[in-house]
């Protein structure tokens, strides 16, 4: 699984491992140190203005000579200047989710940069493919942050089973070795995981945050703000109690900012007042490692089946 595999051969990586772009989490620390061990790290940028987002990208190529990508938020009003800023910087990879990546894909594609859209159904994969996209993250349901309503078990081999070849890269749920043998015996060429590298030690979240996810069974975490048409999976907390306080309110969809849901307080200590984006997943994380040793054990894992 681990030789001769598309997807390492297209992102120029040791491992089909990709880190999921987290606004607010994934900055030049993570992103460097899970590319240092053999996979792909990559900056979220979330809501963050260009200026943060240059200086994400400097800090990383001082950090790591290897390839990273960049996470692009297609809500983010400032898309077209990030864009410039990718490509002035020569990002190998950039990933795209939360809106149509349509309209930007020939831009990047003129400038040489591999394009991968993050998609929640097996129609949008196709779609990506048959517009030139290098490959393409399908995200089951079981994921934090923004979630589709597929989960990963069934979107995989539906989604591989429309392409035609281009890469599969399978999301949501995984974060060991079997997790992810499981996700390439259902199709997938790679693996993409979060919630997994949250609780990492070169994550740059609060220590408060990583004790709730390791601490996290599958009953504490809950889906938020449904009515919007971009549902958020978190772990349940006060943040989350007053998010549905409000929805019984009836408010229109526009009425909750998507920029609450960014992760962009993921700093902050007082882990009751802020968004916890989590994946399911963290029912079965009891301990925080480095990237090194969550890849290691993951390529370990995956030999055995190769």
């Amino acid at each position: 699984m681990l030789s001769e595999n598309k997807l390492t051969k297209l992102l120029g990586i040791k491992y089909p491992i990709i880190q999921g772009g987290m606004a607010g989490v994934s900055e030049s620390k993570l992103v460097s140190a899970v590319s240092n061990a053999g996979g792909l790290g990559v900056i979220g940028c979330g809501f963050f203005p260009p200026s943060w987002l240059e200086e994400e990208i400097k800090k990383t190529k001082n950090l790591t000579d290897k390839p990273f990508g960049v996470n692009l938020f297609m809500r983010n009003p400032g898309v077209a200047e990030l864009i410039k800023i990718i490509i002035k910087y020569q990002v190998p990879a950039v990933f795209t989710g939360g809106g149509n990546p349509l309209p930007v894909l020939p831009y990047l594609q003129a400038a040489g940069i591999k394009i991968i859209p993050v998609v929640a159904l097996s129609r949008l994969a196709k779609k990506m493919e048959d517009n030139g996209a290098d490959a393409v993250v399908a995200e089951g349901m079981e994921s934090g942050g923004h979630i589709g309503e597929t989960s990963t078990f069934t979107l995989i081999p539906q989604a591989k089973a429309a392409l035609k070849g281009m890469p599969l890269i399978a999301a949501g749920g995984i974060y060991d070795g079997k997790t992810a043998a499981a996700a390439f015996l259902l199709g997938a060429d790679g693996i993409q995981m979060g919630t997994r590298f949250l609780a990492s030690k070169e994550c740059q979240i609060h220590e408060n945050y990583k004790k709730k996810v390791i601490e996290a069974t599958e009953e504490d975490i809950t889906v938020v703000a449904r009515f919007t048409g971009y549902p958020v999976r978190v772990i349940n907390n006060e943040f989350a109690k007053k998010t549905r306080k409000f929805e019984e309110k009836n408010p229109f969809p526009e009425e909750v900012k998507a920029e609450n849901f960014a992760g962009s307080r993921a700093l902050a200590g007082n882990v009751e007042e802020i968004p916890l984006l989590c994946g399911l997943c963290a029912g079965g994380i009891k301990e925080i490692k480095s990237c090194q040793e969550i890849i290691e054990e993951i390529a370990k894992e995956l030999g055995k089946l190769s």
